[in-house]
């Protein structure tokens, strides 16, 4: 289809009514249009750009930002993907781009953000905010935020988190869950009473020496809320913590229940959240773009996971997860899988995290956590959404740094997720391929010295420095990434095609519940 009927088709749908997701409360949008230099060259031409192609789209021309730079507005209500497609398709017009509100730079009043209050780490949130000579892992969330916020909170992205469940009575997350699912199958690992059910909370996981699946004692780990609270805990609302993702929406999806999960249930859960059929269960109304999975293990990727993240992927969705905490050793399934955005994790000092493991598998790396000394409070810990039950749930919390400390790429995956998730608020039709590429070339290199991490094997390997080949393209950076998101058009649909290496279908799949690991690592990193 040639540019120009594109253009027009699109017009005439612009014009017959307000399209999109943006409400009528938000900004109408504004544009930045460059015209072709062989318009700007002849006068006539020119006068003509400007004067038709705002009223064949319907748009409210404001003036210039330069030569043959026009600034549009829209109407309140429409869509301004749909119109900046549009205004790309013009054969006049050689380049599109949002004219971007800019405000002052200001921190969100979570008290738990800039410092630690009288239970919480004295960094605070040190891995949102912008890097230094002393943390140069941390993400730059804060100058993230002046760029996007995830649009108003009834009509922002929504990313799914597949874990153990969460707490709904958590004032931090509250009001940003949507209904979920549990879809664990088997009661015994439940622990609910029951199978499959459309109450995704999350009652505890602890365990018992003994436990028929193969796990030691432990209290229970309120990972799936910890999770969600990275991703997506109430900002600005003068409580607790910041979420990385600001006003993105969860969509909680129970996978994980005592000690285990199994594979099953986490591909059926993979489809349900991206909106696609499962048979005998609702379809859901609120299909997330982005997948997070802080779990694993099995080896590598196998057909089954391969078809349902192909699958979700072919919807456009957006899958991250964790790349495994066994200290340096090879990535597990799903994050080894074709498509998969791989996060391992660092150290605040930029250096592999002792726990994560490595390969060329990983797409980037973010913090997870490290305590940077051999006793009294973890120092550098991911502070988040938490219980304070040993077993069942008794009242919401916040981690701290003591044992309870949150440490694990479980951690760091969230922060990507989150960010993906926020990349999709500013350029919605990318593909999930365009969107790791941005996550990718925006990634700051890791830091310099110390003996390189080498390639997985038999042999544990603790800290040591980042390369590409090891630990992904780079350190996650959300400023820089919502910054290139801003100037990326989406080269087409995005998705996944065929299937993986076969692999064993009742593969047992172990959760990255990092809480005894991590506090058995926790001096090592």
């Amino acid at each position: 289809m040639h540019k120009k009927t594109r253009g027009a088709a699109m017009a005439a749908l612009l014009l017959a009514s307000p399209l999109g997701t943006s409400l009528a409360a938000e900004p109408p949008p504004r544009f930045i249009v460059t015209l072709r230099s062989e318009a700007v060259a002849q006068a006539a031409a020119a006068t003509a750009a400007r004067a038709s192609l705002p009223q064949r789209l319907g748009l409210q021309a404001l003036g210039e930002a330069g030569a043959g730079q026009l600034v549009l507005r829209g109407r309140p209500g429409q869509d301004a993907v749909a119109l900046r497609q549009a205004l790309a398709a013009d054969p006049a017009v050689a380049a599109v781009q949002l004219d971007r509100p800019v405000r002052r730079h200001a921190l969100p009043n979570d008290p738990r953000l800039a410092r630690g209050d009288s239970l919480g780490p004295a960094v605070g949130q040190w891995y949102l905010q912008t890097p230094d000579a002393s943390r140069p892992s941390a993400i730059d969330a804060v100058r993230g935020w002046d760029l996007s916020r995830g649009g108003s909170l009834s009509s922002s992205v929504i990313v799914a988190v597949l874990d153990t469940g969460v707490r709904p009575d958590h004032p931090d997350l509250a009001d940003k869950l949507l209904p979920g699912y549990d879809f664990i199958s088997d009661p015994a690992i439940a622990i609910d009473g029951d199978g499959r059910d459309g109450d995704p909370s999350d009652p505890g996981d602890h365990t018992a020496d003994g436990d028929p699946f193969g796990c030691s004692a432990a209290p229970s780990s309120w990972h799936g809320t910890q999770v969600a609270g990275l991703v997506g805990a109430a900002t600005d609302n003068a409580v607790g913590m910041a979420g990385a993702g600001w006003n993105l929406r969860v969509l909680p999806v129970r996978v994980l229940g005592r000690c285990i999960g199994y594979q099953s249930d986490i591909v059926a859960a993979m489809r349900w959240a991206a909106g696609l059929p499962v048979s005998g269960l609702p379809t859901n109304p609120n299909p997330a773009r982005v997948l997070n999975l802080s779990l694993g293990g099995g080896g590598a990727c196998d057909s089954v996971y391969q078809g349902a993240i192909d699958a979700v992927r072919a919807q456009g969705v957006v899958v991250v997860a964790s790349v495994g905490n066994s200290n340096g050793r090879a990535v597990t399934a799903p994050a080894n899988c074709r498509g998969v955005i791989a996060v391992g994790g660092l150290r605040h000092d930029g250096q592999k995290v002792g726990y994560s493991d490595v390969g060329p598998e990983i797409s980037l790396s973010a913090p997870a956590g490290n305590c940077a000394n051999d006793s009294g409070p973890c120092l550098y810990p991911i502070s988040t959404t938490s219980d304070r039950g040993l077993a069942e749930p008794v009242g919401p919390t916040y981690t701290g740094d003591g044992a309870d400390a949150s440490l694990g790429t479980s951690f760091a995956t969230p922060l990507v997720a989150a960010t993906a998730g926020l990349v999709l608020t500013v350029q919605a039709g990318l593909s999930p391929d365009e969107v790791r590429q941005v996550l990718q070339r925006s990634a700051r290199s890791f830091p310099e010295g110390g003996t390189a991490c080498r390639a997985p094997g038999a042999v544990d390997q603790l800290a040591c420095r980042c390369t590409t080949s090891t630990c992904g393209a780079g350190m996650l950076d959300m400023a820089a990434a919502l910054q290139r998101a801003s100037t990326t058009v989406p080269a087409g649909e995005g998705g996944g095609g065929g299937g993986g290496a076969p692999g064993r279908l009742g593969l047992l799949v172990l959760a990255l519940l990092v809480v005894a690991a991590a506090r058995a690592t926790r001096r090592r990193a």
